[in-house]
């Protein structure tokens, strides 16, 4: 743990800011995950959001205000199959097309007056599929979604839950489907094709074929208190049958002009910004993925602050472009994928 993060953290219980200091706790947390200690990270994200201590097989009892959730575990293992994170940790900052965040608006709305439609006879988008390519902000779209809907974001482990014995991963699967059932959730399949790769053409008929199955199965009898999220890259090779079990399938873009500039604002807006020319940055920036514009800014901060500067210039950014712009690995061509 670095020097600033004990700071923040010895500040937060002087200043007895709970929310400070689970920020605190989710940052720890990321360091785990990202240092390749995922394992940790889960049993500290679980410590996170613990009221109670009660367990029982195949679930590991979590206390979440109002709500508790039953995190599942591996029976065989006890591992967990999922993680759980707060809504007030989450990040859920996004800057997107107009047309893009209506429809973000519209999941949150039906979720919003779910009870109002379902009074109607109306059923509220409660499945969604997002596609798009990597650094797009998928698995931040998901968690927006949880911030917006005040829901918890539980995330599939795929490490856990896929195994080599038989009929466990579709076994594990359905856990993680009743747990989701028993407490609204926002529930995460981030990069579902690990799991959901298309069954045309393959001669496997073990335990990939049967998980694949049983994904069907259960989104097709899916009638969750919360809402359901998968994300993909690589959107030809799922199975074409998953498609119907969605109730809304969309795009996350890459972010054109206008976003590209309103996320390299927001990212500097921490800082001084000397004269930059804004449209010349921009065209640098296009076919980039919004993370790496973020990071692309958040790297001339740094180099602006480490340099003894409290303004960031157009030089510190156009360095921080061409870093980003030269460690960027080209990617293939995609197809088309069906919107439900």
């Amino acid at each position: 743990m670095n020097s600033e993060t004990l700071k923040r953290m010895f500040r937060a219980i002087a200043s007895g800011s709970e929310s400070e200091l689970r920020l605190v706790a989710q940052s720890i947390l990321e360091r785990e995950r990202d240092g390749g200690h995922p394992r940790l990270a889960d049993e500290l994200s679980a410590i996170l959001v613990r009221g109670s201590r009660g367990e029982r097989s195949g679930t590991r009892r979590l206390t979440q205000v109002p709500n508790v959730i039953e995190l599942p575990t591996s029976r065989r293992t006890s591992e967990s199959l999922a993680s759980l994170t707060p809504p007030e940790v989450l990040e859920h900052h996004m800057v997107l097309p107009p047309e893009v965040e209506k429809r973000f608006q519209r999941i949150e709305q039906e979720y919003a007056a779910r009870e109002r439609l379902l009074a109607h006879g109306l059923a509220p988008r409660r499945t969604v599929l997002l596609h798009g390519p990597p650094g797009c902000g998928k698995t931040l779209a998901a968690k927006r979604l949880a911030w917006n809907t005040g829901l918890p974001l539980m995330k599939v482990r795929f490490d856990s839950l896929l195994s080599s014995y038989f009929g466990e991963s579709a076994a594990n699967l359905k856990s993680v489907f009743d747990a989701a059932a028993e407490r609204p959730c926002v529930l995460l399949f981030d990069e579902c094709d690990f799991i959901a790769r298309s069954r045309r053409g393959s001669r496997d008929v073990g335990e990939a074929s049967r998980i694949v199955s049983a994904l069907l199965q259960l989104m097709e009898e899916y009638e969750g208190p919360g809402l359901l999220v998968a994300t993909t890259n690589v959107d030809d090779a799922l199975d074409e049958a998953l498609f119907r079990r969605f109730d809304d399938v969309f795009l996350v873009p890459l972010p054109g002009p206008v976003e590209i500039e309103a996320l390299l604002r927001i990212t500097l807006s921490a800082i001084n910004v000397g004269k930059v020319k804004w449209a010349t940055l921009v065209d640098r920036l296009k076919g980039m993925p919004a993370a790496q514009v973020v990071r692309a800014a958040r790297d001339a901060s740094k180099d602006a602050v480490l340099s003894g500067r409290e303004r960031v210039e157009q030089a510190d950014l156009e360095r921080a472009i061409a870093s980003r712009s030269s460690a960027r690995p080209r990617r293939r061509a995609r197809s088309t994928i069906p919107v439900a």
